[in-house]
């Protein structure tokens, strides 16, 4: 093995990557195994070393050191553009590897870079998860597979270190299609959560009261669980952005307009984060789709700008 060398490869350590790659390289380096990253800013490189990762210069070194390298990007473009899809770089990247997509991307982006990986001689698996910061950090994600069996019977021992469940969905994309199908359940539920807060609030009532009585009822969940103390708290520190949850929402409808799928909550839903996303709160948490339900209320009912 060279200094280099790892059994395994990471790329993109934002708000979510960080906190799978620190429990990967935790787990890795307790058997005496080694994670390669790499991440465009430096800043949680740092954790990562501390960790037992090996920070690398480039994509291209993390690809050369470990024949799995998963990545956890932002969106479709910075995808393109780390992988240099289109480039005679991408074949040579991913020629002899196993390139594992966790992020979430459109279905048929991810089919287009599937058959492109496969036709630069490389496996592809898609990998995204159910969940947000919080619990990526305590390692309880959710994981969908899809790719080729054998790819995905490789791949889904990795994953333990990150995710509580792992399931197998079929051929890709139907682990993207899936994250959608969760990802709309997800959206809709926190923005009528969210919905439901400003109404008791408008009202003059307690809201510890309603947390309390939302808890013990059985409509709690994970979820509400975690969601209603930071709207009690008017705590907007993020666990999923606003931002990336409108990238997931337009995902979703786009999926369901390509297939003449009706979403009705989806795209009401939809529109309160664009507007919260106009306001300028796209860093916040999600539940911050709130100041576009009060900016409804206190225009009369009209949405923002409308």
């Amino acid at each position: 093995m060279t200094d280099s060398a790892a059994e395994l490869g990471f790329i993109g350590l934002g708000v979510m990557g960080e906190p799978m790659a620190l429990n990967l390289a935790r787990h890795m380096t307790a058997g005496g195994r080694r994670l390669a990253v790499w991440n465009r800013s430096p800043g949680p490189l740092r954790a990562l070393r501390e960790a037992g990762a090996v920070p690398l210069p480039t994509p291209q070194a993390v690809f050369a050191a470990a024949p799995v390298v998963i990545a956890m990007l932002a969106d479709e473009a910075a995808l393109d553009q780390v992988l240099q899809r289109g480039s005679p770089s991408f074949a040579a990247m991913l020629r002899g590897r196993l390139l594992v997509n966790m992020g979430t991307t459109s279905a048929a982006f991810s089919q287009a870079l599937a058959d492109d990986v496969h036709a630069a001689g490389g496996r592809f698996v898609e990998a995204p998860v159910s969940g947000s910061r919080k619990p990526a950090e305590a390692g309880q994600l959710v994981g969908m597979l899809a790719g080729e069996p054998a790819d995905m019977a490789q791949v889904h021992p990795l994953l333990a270190p990150v995710c509580r469940h792992v399931f197998r969905c079929g051929p890709v994309p139907s682990a993207l299609l899936m994250k959608l199908s969760v990802n709309l359940f997800l959206i809709t539920m926190v923005t009528g959560l969210c919905e439901a807060f400003h109404f008791a609030e408008r009202h003059g009532l307690n809201t510890a009261l309603l947390r309390a009585v939302l808890d013990a009822g059985p409509m709690a969940s994970s979820v509400s669980q975690v969601k209603l103390p930071k709207l009690v708290a008017q705590d907007f520190a993020v666990q999923a952005s606003i931002r990336d949850v409108l990238m997931n929402s337009r995902l979703v409808a786009e999926q369901a307009r390509a297939t003449q799928v009706a979403s009705p909550l989806l795209d009401q839903a939809h529109a309160l984060f664009q507007e919260t996303m106009a306001q300028g709160h796209g860093a916040l948490d999600m539940v911050a789709v709130i100041k576009a339900i009060e900016a409804r209320t206190d225009g009369g009912g009209q949405p923002a700008g409308g």
